[in-house]
């Protein structure tokens, strides 16, 4: 009976520092999602959410089609920041920049809120930014137009237009996540 004690506690304290380890992991950049995204006015759980999904907040983490670090940003992506603060970077700095923890998160936050531009007071807006941000601002922008007059599509109607798989399961998985989120914190 003592040694089943034993290892009932000792599983007990494993699942425990599993559990802490599991949030540390997952909330390590919270400060810096929230400064970001408070500084592009974009929603943190939503930012969050990204990057779980792109990179489990692995900063490491390399892209098959080139894209870097916890929030997937692509080279593309930075030089057009690059460029928007006036600055000249290589090729080469993209690799290093992004490679930055919170750097990454800041030019994820400066690309969401261009998006974010695009589609104000747009029913769906997050599947929207999802899915310029995924796919690009041009693929999004066609998924979401309408005949003129037309009212815009609903979330629903736009994520159904998504003709890429890919995207349309990344547009998705976020906005669950997203959501469950922004649950979890109502209660």
């Amino acid at each position: 009976m003592k040694r089943f004690v034993i290892i009932a506690l000792t599983l007990i304290v494993l699942v425990a520092a599993a559990y802490v380890a599991v949030q540390y992991w997952i909330h390590r950049y919270d400060s810096v999602i929230a400064t970001e995204s408070a500084r592009y006015q974009v929603d943190p759980d939503l930012v969050w959410s990204i990057a779980y999904e792109e990179s489990y907040f692995r900063p490491w983490k390399n892209g098959r089609d080139g894209e870097i670090g916890i929030m997937q940003v692509t080279p593309k992506v930075f030089q057009d920041w690059a460029s928007t603060r006036g600055t000249q970077q290589s090729p080469t700095d993209a690799n290093s920049v992004l490679s930055n923890p919170e750097r990454n998160i800041q030019i994820a936050c400066w690309y969401l809120h261009k998006a974010s531009d695009d589609y104000r007071d747009v029913p769906g807006r997050e599947a929207r930014m999802l899915a310029a941000y995924n796919a690009g601002p041009n693929r999004a922008a066609e998924w979401s137009r309408v005949p003129e007059g037309a009212p815009p599509l609903t979330e629903q109607q736009f994520i159904d237009r998504i003709d890429i798989a890919s995207t349309r399961a990344y547009v998705t998985s976020i906005l669950k996540r997203y959501r469950h989120v922004k649950s979890a914190k109502a209660r």
